[in-house]
């Protein structure tokens, strides 16, 4: 037979679409000829693949070779098409039965000695080819991640011989059967902070809620420490979730599976550019936001990242979700992560401290502030200073409560909220606000006056209404009262002022 067809899988954002590989051979000079728009990894693939079949005493056809990617109009990428076109030539020049290939579904690199090397996106191929009911062959290497995913027969081979052997009958690759492996998981301990309660009660609500979280003080105070903290506090992962934050860090090439079903925490450097945080490439690629699905974004030092990046935040932070568009490309990435920030409140960071250390000037600290705009900060849900602490406090101070024991009602009250609306309260609509958050006769009193001194925008009395109904969650009351908006309205501060200071940030 001197046509051969097989099914492999693009990668398009977190979507891997059907590819047919179709290869051909007729008669005439020895050529090899590749098309359907592949990129310099796939045009490459010729000459990996010559070397694989020779290395592996194989017959490589001198022939004139066509190998057509289908659709002409879908982009392919990357080293998974090696082995689906090595296999074609092997049923094209009736090497292996072409009848076997019908079944399965084919990815993986070759080296130049036959042997199968580890693909990024397994995941999301094996997601697809699942829901189509075909059996998937590809690297031994991506085999625990792949097996993620319920409901595929995975064939894991280590070489091109091992699959020759399997389609021709002779030596069966046993289906995978291997756990996913779990490691305990590392995140460091609450206790261990000494102080803070209302830091670490932010912590808490901003947990049991999925809201945003501003922490800003001088350096040493423990911001840090109290963000790397928070994904310990997160409820489990439920199988959509880990599974959805899985395949993103699969298409980025990062993922391991001895982090299933943790939560993610992403820590960027404040010199990021907006591509690396939100996304882009000329192949659109997830960004800092998308591998945080589902977990944990700290900026430290945020007014030091360029004023663009922290723009870019804006559309996300609101919808959960980023669409990155290109000439002829378009993907869109989830981006359901909690945003934890923290900032020093001048540029020496001791802007207010008893001792008159600082030597900014208003204006510097003025400057300092501005960086951050007001529609990026009303989109934070909580603001809070973290204080330093005098040494002898810090000594005499008891260890608090640990992970465990604020994780098991930031469960709790996770568990209200889905059996209430079925989501977050962080991610509720303003119908939904409406109808579960509104506040008694005293607490709206008390809303109204902060509304009027604070000038809140409609945007920040919004999520004042969410945090109090987190507030009033892991309290267990049914109706949100005047104690839980007050909270509320204290964990919702401008920044400090002190002596010489300029005004707070106005929101817009």
């Amino acid at each position: 037979m001197s046509l051969a067809i097989l099914t492999s899988r693009a990668l398009l954002g977190l979507h891997a679409p059907e590819v047919s590989v179709e290869v051909h051979l007729a008669n005439g000079l020895p050529a090899y000829t590749l098309v359907g728009l592949p990129d310099v990894e796939v045009r490459e693939a010729r000459d990996r693949v010559r070397a694989a079949l020779q290395t592996s005493q194989f017959e490589f056809p001198q022939r004139r070779i066509t190998v057509n990617l289908a659709p002409a109009d879908l982009p392919k990428e990357g080293g998974c098409f090696d082995l689906p076109i090595a296999l074609g030539i092997l049923a094209a020049s009736s090497q292996i039965p072409a009848e076997a290939l019908a079944d399965y579904e084919f990815a993986g690199e070759l080296s130049l000695t036959g042997e199968l090397r580890p693909i990024r996106g397994a995941l999301a191929l094996a997601r697809q080819v699942a829901r189509h009911g075909r059996r998937l062959i590809l690297p031994a290497a991506n085999a625990p991640e792949a097996a993620l995913v319920q409901g595929l027969t995975l064939l894991p081979a280590r070489s091109l011989l091992e699959v020759a052997a399997h389609l021709c009958a002779h030596t069966p690759i046993q289906p995978y059967a291997g756990a996913p492996l779990q490691q305990p998981e590392l995140h460091p301990d609450l206790a261990d902070i000494r102080g803070q309660a209302q830091a670490k009660r932010a912590l808490e609500v901003a947990a049991a809620g999925q809201h945003s979280l501003l922490l800003f003080g001088p350096p040493g105070t423990g911001k840090s420490m109290l963000a790397r903290r928070l994904p310990g506090l997160l409820p489990p992962m439920e199988e959509a979730e880990a599974l959805e934050s899985a395949v993103i860090q699969s298409v980025e090439g990062s993922f391991h599976p001895e982090r299933w079903a943790l939560r993610p925490y992403r820590a960027p450097h404040h010199s990021a550019s907006g591509p690396a945080l939100v996304g882009g490439g000329s192949t659109p690629r997830p960004g800092e936001i998308s591998l945080a699905h589902e977990g944990v974004l700290f900026l430290d030092e945020l007014p030091e990242f360029d004023r663009r990046v922290l723009e870019a935040l804006r559309e996300p932070l609101e919808c959960g979700h980023i669409t990155i568009s290109r000439a002829g490309r378009r993907a869109d990435f989830p981006a359901r992560f909690q945003l934890v920030a923290a900032m020093n409140p001048c540029p020496c960071g001791y802007h207010g401290h008893p001792d008159g250390r600082c030597r900014c000037t208003p204006d510097q600290v003025s400057r300092y502030r501005n960086k951050l705009s007001g529609p990026l900060l009303d989109r934070i849900d909580l603001m809070l200073e973290v204080p330093s602490l005098p040494p002898a406090d810090l000594q005499q101070m008891p260890a608090g409560e640990s992970s465990a024991t604020v994780r098991a009602r930031v469960t709790r009250c996770r568990s209200l909220q889905q059996a209430r609306q079925g989501k977050p309260n962080a991610r509720l609509e303003v119908k939904e606000i409406e109808r579960w958050c509104l506040p008694d006769a005293a607490g709206a009193a008390l809303l109204t006056r902060a509304i009027e001194r604070l000038g809140l925008s409609a945007r920040a009395y919004h999520r004042l209404l969410k945090v109090a109904r987190t507030i009033a969650d892991l309290a267990e009351a049914e109706q949100v009262g005047a104690p839980h908006v007050a909270e509320a309205i204290q964990s919702r501060r401008a920044l400090p002022d002190g002596p010489g200071a300029p005004p707070p940030i106005r929101r817009s």
